[in-house]
């Protein structure tokens, strides 16, 4: 009987992402300052559109802000997290967080990072690792948020702003992960930090 011929397995190619060609930009025909605060401020700029036509959008112009995620290692399987508990008058209740703040005009974000944890919390670290920066609402608020992971971290005294009444919490990470499933943390800044580290965590990368 005759050997049968062995025929090659066709392999599908991989299908090549085509490079579009973005649209140009909208040109800024004038900004104007509406307001000015101390933490933002709001321009009002007229743009034309790439096809000729104009119209109008007021943008939060911010210098940026830091999200620390502190984490005591002790239990290297499940680690403990440093969480802040704080009235939120915009939501009009209180919120579960990470420690975050405003980032001085010309500080480094790791600067502000280090900053912001010893005066929300008084808790200092020795490792320092950028884990992500975001835009939160880019439609609107030119603000970006930096999460910083800190590790190593040991206890010290707070120093918070007058306005600010904050209750510390160590929160377990698996703790942590389950009351953002169930909907029970809303703060946008805390889920995307907790979800990109346990996420790192599972790839083995962090």
């Amino acid at each position: 009987m005759p050997a049968k011929k062995k025929t090659a397995a066709k392999r599908s190619a991989a299908p090549k992402t085509a490079k579009t060609k973005l649209p140009p930009k909208a040109t800024v025909v004038s900004s104007k300052l509406s307001y000015k605060g101390p933490l933002f401020s709001v321009f009002t700029d007229k743009l034309r559109e790439p096809n000729g036509t104009t119209g109008i959008r007021d943008v939060i112009r911010h210098s940026g802000s830091v999200v620390i995620l502190a984490l005591d290692e002790t239990d290297a399987a499940d680690p403990i997290v440093i969480m802040e508990q704080q009235y939120r008058h915009a939501a009009g209740q209180y919120l579960w967080e990470l420690p975050a703040g405003r980032r001085e005009p010309g500080e480094s974000p790791l600067a502000a990072a280090k900053r912001e944890l010893i005066e929300e919390t008084g808790y200092r670290a020795k490792k320092w690792q950028k884990l992500v920066r975001y835009y939160a609402s880019p439609g609107f608020l030119g603000e970006w948020m930096e999460i910083w992971l800190a590790r190593g971290i040991w206890e010290g005294a707070a120093q918070p702003e007058a306005d600010e009444h904050i209750r510390i919490v160590r929160m377990p990470l698996s703790e942590l992960l389950k009351r953002i499933e169930a909907g029970k943390i809303m703060d946008g800044k805390t889920i995307i930090g907790a979800s990109v580290y346990a996420a790192r965590r599972k790839q083995g990368s962090s």
